[in-house]
């Protein structure tokens, strides 16, 4: 589920659409969190569906790590990648605000984390630009990744969030317990990376 505060909007025709905050969102705010209602696809289940939902499914989906496709229910599908994005998924099943977000700027996240099974070429003009973002961007960044994570969730009691009755299980309590000091219950964003003896078919594309 997206933060209650963001709407979609078009942006061109070769980008599609984006989210856009639609008030201030203070750094630290978690701004997505994964619930019972987002649409979970196996590998078996998206290999026996027709082409067509294939590609519908690759466009708005996002690999976990058990390999099955996520697909939201809500316009979070639509969140875009960015190398210098405002948002950055955790290993507790959220992502959360980098840096303050403008009422009118747009939502981003960066699919190094996503489990990409092929490289995606990019074509950006900031100097931020990593020119390609690949599944192995999860090996080369993730302990800068997790430095910034740990200091981002200390300013999580710092604001009002909406999503936080969004979270539940065992990472949830293992998110009080690191939030409450102890550093042996942080999740390192390696959890979210996908193992898998062999490639197949199946692979993830959001444009």
């Amino acid at each position: 589920m997206i933060h209650p505060n963001t709407e979609i909007k078009h942006i061109n025709d070769q980008i599609g659409f984006g989210v856009f905050a639609t008030a201030f969102i203070p750094k630290g705010t978690i701004v997505y969190a994964k619930d019972l209602y987002e649409i979970e696809v196996s590998r078996e289940e998206y290999l026996s569906l027709p082409l067509t939902l294939q590609q519908t499914i690759e466009k708005y989906s996002y690999i976990d790590e058990n390999g099955r496709r996520i697909v939201s229910w809500d316009i979070a599908k639509y969140v875009n990648h960015c190398c210098y994005s405002n948002t950055i998924s955790t290993g507790y099943g959220f992502e959360i605000a980098r840096r303050d977000i403008l009422p009118g700027e747009e939502i981003t996240d960066d699919y190094g984390l996503f489990n990409l099974e092929y490289t995606m070429e990019l074509s950006c003009s900031r100097k931020e630009c990593r020119g390609k973002v690949s599944a192995s961007d999860l090996d080369r960044f993730y302990l800068e990744w997790d430095e910034e994570i740990k200091e981002l969730l200390k300013l999580i009691d710092q604001h009002e969030q909406a999503l936080w009755p969004i979270l539940s299980g065992d990472s949830l309590k293992k998110l009080r317990r690191y939030l409450d000091g102890d550093d042996s219950s942080y999740l390192s964003v390696l959890k979210l990376r996908y193992l898998k003896e062999e490639k197949g078919n199946l692979h993830l594309s959001k444009v």
